[in-house]
């Protein structure tokens, strides 16, 4: 039933009207990471391989790719405080499902569904602050959105590893729907609509293209550690159809995803950056709790308590590193937390197996301070670029290959630690906890190269005042503090 809803763009408490969604967030990139330390136990609990569980990971990824790029029409045809609605209960309905499940398949719909909800919260973090906050707020406001993107995977593999050393897995997916109901609560009270739904036409062409080309990248991904041939044709074809789309979206007059956006060099620096800086945390985070664990014969509940000072770190670099965009701008933000994070996989290059506790922790806080010191800055020099109708895209475009480049940088580290242990047991070496040592050096040497690249690109980033400059050129579209529009 149609009903009249107000927009408001400046409400009267910011921060909590964005709570609900932060907090969905939250959930959705803890749920990334925080699953990878629980794999084992799920592979016994239902007596399944290697290959299958990580659909666990990749599934999730797939979903949440797909929906990612049509969370700008979303935001056009449903009301915000809809769509953060759906999202949250979407999903606490596969936290339930995954949560109570009895086979793998019912466990893997229940992940997949939640990946629905991701897709939608990702994007509506950055398009939600980039209408209600003004502009010398904004490096804060994103700075909480980046907070979330980063502390929450580098904090679920702590949670993770404690839930398992006490309960079941199971109680992860429980624990999910605790934050869900607080972040309900919060939209139901703060949340105002904040997009005009004004209904374009679909461009059902562009939603099939959208959706065949990025599932079939994210699918070839999670086949390159096991049919090679298979990836790359799946991979190769994605990336046709993905041009395809793009062809097809710079062309029409009402756009599912503006790829125009792309054409602004500082938000496709800023894009670039942030998508390395992803593929930094999730190769790593992909690789260190196992490293710990079979590396360096760490138990489980000590894996995650060795990952938590790195994961407290991180939330205070968080929000301090979006609060000195405001003051300080980009440029030397990011060339510094490109360079303390390849100082921290250059550490991690130097481990052993009988490397103390404390050395592979510093190790991991060199990471967890330069991912945040570089990510909330980028991703702020980036959409600061556009106005305000085009924010919705930029961001939409920023998450959607996010996921993609953090699905990539997850397989090539799959790829690159069982190359690096058949390495070490060909030419003569027996014991499996060196053998999985050599093969996280090859997976922290991908990191490594993508600290390097992050700090090349890096070097394109101007100083505040071009920072300035560029802004004024942009044409913001005029905010109007209220109008009305029909759910």
């Amino acid at each position: 039933m149609s009903q009249t809803q107000k927009i408001n763009t400046k409400p009267l408490h910011p921060f909590l009207s964005m709570m609900g969604v932060l907090i969905g967030g939250f959930v959705g990139m803890f749920s990334e990471t925080s699953l990878n330390i629980a794999l084992p136990s799920i592979m016994k609990a239902f007596n399944v391989e290697t290959g299958t569980v990580q659909w666990m990971v990749t599934g999730y990824m797939l979903v949440t790719a797909i929906v990612l790029p049509l969370s700008s029409l979303l935001t056009k045809h449903f009301s915000t405080r809809g769509l953060v609605r759906f999202a949250l209960l979407d999903f606490m309905v596969g936290a339930i499902i995954a949560a109570t499940a009895v086979n793998f398949p019912m466990l893997l719909m229940g992940r997949m569904i939640q990946g629905i909800a991701n897709g939608i919260f990702l994007p509506l973090m950055f398009s939600i602050a980039m209408r209600i906050f003004p502009p010398n707020k904004l490096g804060a406001a994103l700075g909480m959105a980046a907070l979330v993107i980063m502390f929450a995977p580098a904090i679920g593999p702590t949670i993770s590893g404690i839930i398992l050393g006490v309960s079941s897995w199971r109680f992860i997916f429980w624990l999910f729907i605790v934050f869900l109901v607080i972040g309900l609560i919060f939209m139901e009270i703060n949340l105002t609509n904040v997009f005009e739904v004004s209904k374009p036409k679909i461009d059902w062409l562009a939603i099939f293209l959208s959706t065949i080309s990025f599932g079939l990248i994210i699918f070839g991904v999670s086949f390159l550690s096991n049919n090679i041939p298979v990836a790359i044709v799946a991979m190769i074809a994605g990336l046709v159809l993905l041009f395809v789309y793009a062809r097809q979206q710079l062309k029409t007059d009402v756009p599912t995803l503006d790829f125009a956006v792309l054409k602004k060099p500082e938000f496709l620096t800023g894009s670039i950056l942030v998508m390395l800086n992803f593929g930094i945390t999730l190769s790593a985070m992909y690789i260190l709790p196992m490293y710990l664990q079979n590396g360096l014969g760490v138990a489980v509940a000590l894996t995650g308590v060795v990952m938590l000072p790195g994961g407290i770190i991180n939330a205070i670099v968080s929000f301090g590193a979006g609060r000195a965009y405001d003051s300080l701008g980009a440029k030397w933000l990011t060339r510094i937390g490109f360079i303390v994070s390849a100082l921290g996989a250059i550490m991690f290059l130097f481990s052993n197996s009988n490397s103390a506790l404390w050395y592979i922790i510093i190790a991991h806080i060199l990471i967890m301070i330069g991912v945040p010191l570089a990510m909330s800055p980028a991703q702020t020099y980036g959409l600061n670029s556009l106005d305000a109708y085009q924010s919705a895209d930029g961001s939409a475009i920023i998450n959607t290959f996010e996921q993609v480049i953090g699905a990539v940088a997850t397989g090539i580290a799959t790829i690159l630690l069982s190359t690096g242990q058949a390495n070490y047991f060909a030419n003569g070496g027996h014991s499996a906890k060196l053998a999985f040592t050599n093969g996280a050096h090859y997976g922290f040497m991908f990191t490594l190269v993508l600290a390097v690249l992050g700090l090349i690109f890096a070097l394109r980033v101007h100083g505040k005042n071009e920072e300035t400059v560029s802004a004024k050129e942009s044409k913001p579209l005029s905010n109007k503090g209220d109008s009305t529009v029909t759910e």
